[in-house]
């Protein structure tokens, strides 16, 4: 059974997904640990979110939802640090963590950005309902209703 839960805290445990992240030369869910640890950016502001999802208590995947940094604009947020282990992906995890961070956007956020520069990763957020958008500091964007 998978849980999708809200991390908040001091803590974040974030299980073997580091070492997952390294071995595919993922270096953002490291940065993640560590602006976690240092408080720079625990996902705490109005609006924001940090999930993780659980198979069987083991932490298989994450994804934040911040107030968009390169922004200007506490009305737009960021789909940022979305991981899932390599053996738990095409299931479905992905997908229902950006659903949960999108959900927990309406309140604040009328428009949701991303990064992104791998073509699978952008095939993805466009099943999503995200558009393609040349902007300096986002590839994807999605309105929130």
């Amino acid at each position: 059974m998978l849980e999708i839960a809200a991390n908040s805290g001091a803590t974040l445990d974030l299980g073997s997904l580091p070492a997952s992240a390294r071995a595919e030369n993922h270096r953002f869910v490291a940065r993640t640990v560590g602006e976690w640890a240092s408080g720079t950016n625990r996902f705490d502001r109005p609006g924001e979110r940090f999930l993780l999802a659980r198979a069987a208590a083991v932490t298989v995947g994450m994804c934040g939802l911040n107030i968009d940094p390169f922004a200007g604009d506490p009305t737009i947020g960021r789909i940022r640090h979305l991981y899932v282990a390599p053996e738990h992906r095409r299931r479905g995890i992905g997908r229902r963590l950006v659903a949960d961070c999108l959900d927990a956007a309406k309140p604040t956020f009328v428009r949701v950005r991303l990064r992104t520069f791998d073509p699978d990763a952008a095939a993805f957020y466009l099943a999503l309902g995200f558009a393609a958008v040349d902007e300096e500091d986002a590839t994807h964007s999605r309105d929130i209703y």
